[in-house]
């Protein structure tokens, strides 16, 4: 359990989800929930096997879907969204 960071347990599987998610940004789980990548990263660490967090490292460093520098929108929706 991640201690230090001032999280509602019922919002960590929505963090992992989040992060798992190749069109959202980390800048949008920041504006939900106040951690930035860094904090992301402590808690995949901390919830997920071993491998499945080098998987999931693996398959975000680099990505520029992850940064909102590529999104058109603050409101971090997606482009089929209405």
């Amino acid at each position: 359990m991640v201690v230090d960071l001032d999280i509602k347990p019922q919002d960590i599987d929505r963090i992992i989800e989040m992060a798992w998610e190749d069109r959202t940004p980390f800048e949008a789980i920041e504006f939900q929930f106040g951690l930035k990548e860094n904090g992301v990263r402590k808690i995949m660490r901390t919830h997920l096997k071993r491998s499945s967090f080098e998987l999931w490292r693996k398959r975000v460093k680099g990505r520029k879907t992850k940064h909102s520098s590529t999104s058109r929108s603050t409101r971090f929706k997606s482009s089929d969204q209405k």
